[in-house]
């Protein structure tokens, strides 16, 4: 599959200038901002938005996505600069060497395991950050400046931003989201929402309106070569850290690309995104810059902005390189009242409403998952969302596949009559209650159903004298339902019945064998098909031919 092969026409390109500068401008102080908190510096945020966007987008697998420094990323580099590294030159070392090992997730192909996400699980995630956007674009749009501690903290720092608010910004940020909401849809192809949103409030804030606060001043200059080969000692120290967060930049990536997904209907190539990301971030610290990943908030931007391939992101990089060779005095005097607007309303359109104004027809295990995903990405934190997300959906999904496998899974009496032949059988009645009977394993049987299945089978077992275990039609067992079909042969040998395996494959025999399960049947009882077992089971209860 060629994943961006596409007609490229000049409607395409403008949709991805269009998105390139939207997000660039959304971007910017959010990538200032992300350096400062991380400890290395505001210009080490703006590097790391131009490496990590322009490598992961040539490289990486999802068309539209944009990438730069997230919060999950400039937190967890904050603790390598402070607790894993005495120098920036270690902590850089510690970043290309995860950025090496997002490389070989992608050779390995372990990103296309991020298919298996549910879907209420990205719903929940999508909304959580949609929600966390809004709630902390609410200070800068009452003129405030931006609260430490995530969402919680702005929720805290709400208050004092209404009480001290600054009527130029706050009027700004209004007739901005304004804008954005109101915008037609017919227009967008000539000049997207997003963006007439922002030149409008900008404009206001250059020629009325102020004493709004702005971007202000922004770092300039190229970045050099800051990367230093470490020793021995220090890359088997800093092996933990430096898998921790290529592991946080894999899954903050591969989240943003499900999202991509869900809006533009197209499907992203996990593998190799992760080996873009990886490049992206090896670059970032060879030039000491901030490592980065997929940026959800950037990706819906510029995709609502009209962004579709790969350009996008590459605009958007040059966008910011063009800045730091000192075309930043264009974008300084732009409010962050307008910005606030512009991501408000990016909040709301990421926010799934589709699926949260149903959420009264959910089934209620589904509805659970997603609001526990959403309550975590707003409260906690977006990887400890999804990590709990996933691991509830998945009992959800086992609970599933207990009763359609349970379903599959038959016990019934084999009748003495039904041993014999047709022709045998002439006009008898079979007056004898069933002293055989069969399990027959359908489908697959893993270990969703696995435990019940001694509750729900073994009390048949102990009523027959005979049991064949039929496994013609089982396509596949793991490990923990081999494990249970051993229990169900010990349950026959404990109450004295006899046992007949019939209808082995190849790959279900080697799981069965491979942990010893048909050890104690005689070799003579393991047999090919369901005919054959009967034979066996004449010659067990003595019956003649």
């Amino acid at each position: 599959m060629a994943p961006f092969s596409i007609k490229y026409n000049l409607d395409t390109f403008r949709g991805d200038f269009f998105g390139g500068v939207t997000s660039m401008v959304v971007a910017l102080p959010v990538s200032l901002g992300f350096g400062i908190a991380s400890g290395m510096g505001a210009a080490a945020g703006l590097y790391g938005a131009i490496a990590v966007g322009f490598f992961a987008s040539v490289f990486g697998g999802t068309r539209s996505q944009i990438s730069g420094p997230t919060a999950p990323m400039t937190v967890a580099m904050s603790v390598i600069v402070t607790s894993h590294a005495s120098t920036i030159t270690e902590a850089l070392a510690i970043v290309v060497l995860a950025g090496l090992f997002q490389i070989l997730l992608g050779i390995s192909r372990i990103g296309r395991l991020v298919v298996y996400t549910p879907y209420v699980v990205v719903s929940g995630f999508m909304s959580g950050i949609g929600f966390i956007v809004i709630l902390m674009q609410s200070l800068p749009l009452f003129g405030s400046s931006s609260a430490t501690g995530g969402p919680m903290g702005s929720a805290r720092a709400l208050p004092e931003a209404v009480n001290s608010i600054n009527g130029n910004a706050f009027v700004i940020g209004l007739i901005t989201l304004a804008v954005g909401f109101l915008w037609p849809k017919r227009f967008s192809r000539f000049a997207p929402g997003p963006l007439v949103a922002l030149i409008t409030g900008t404009m206001l804030g250059i020629l009325w309106f102020t004493e709004a606060p702005v971007i202000g001043p922004i770092p300039v200059g190229l970045p050099t070569m800051q990367f230093a080969l470490p020793s021995i000692g220090f890359v088997l120290y800093s092996l933990k850290p430096a898998i921790i967060l290529a592991m946080l930049g894999s899954v903050d990536s591969l989240l943003t690309s499900l999202v991509a997904d869900s809006l533009t209907g197209k499907r992203h190539n996990p593998d190799k995104e992760l080996i873009g990301q990886g490049i992206g971030n090896m670059v970032a610290g060879f030039i000491g810059a901030l490592p980065g990943a997929g940026a959800t908030m950037g990706t819906v931007i510029n995709i609502r902005s009209g962004g579709s391939t790969p350009v996008s992101g590459v605009v958007r990089a040059l966008l910011l390189f063009g800045l730091v060779l000192g075309l930043g005095r264009f974008v300084e005097p732009i409010p962050l009242a307008a910005l606030a607007g512009v991501l408000i309303k990016v909040g709301w359109d990421i926010i799934d409403w589709r699926m949260l104004v149903r959420v009264h027809r959910l089934r209620r295990e589904h509805l659970v998952v997603l609001m526990v995903t959403l309550f975590l990405t707003v409260f906690v934190d977006l990887i400890t969302a999804v990590a709990i997300g996933l691991i509830a959906g998945g009992m959800v999904h086992a609970r599933g596949l207990e009763k359609l496998e349970l379903d599959s899974v038959v016990s019934v009496p084999l009748l003495d009559t039904k041993l014999l032949e047709e022709d045998e059988m002439s006009n008898q009645d079979d007056l004898l209650s069933a002293r055989a009977g069969m399990v027959a394993l359908r489908g697959m049987l893993s270990v969703a159903a696995s435990h019940k299945l001694v509750s729900v089978i073994g009390q048949d077992i102990i009523e027959h004298e005979v049991v064949i275990f039929d496994f013609s039609d089982t396509v596949y067992i793991d490990d923990s339902a081999a494990v249970v079909i051993g229990q169900l042969l010990e349950v026959a040998a404990n109450s004295n019945t006899e046992c007949i395996v019939a209808g082995l494959s190849n790959d279900v025999a080697s799981i069965l064998n491979s942990l010893d399960i048909l050890e104690g049947i005689p070799s003579d009882r393991i047999v090919g098909t369901i005919k054959d077992a009967r034979k066996v089971v004449r010659e067990i209860l003595e019956f003649s031919e």
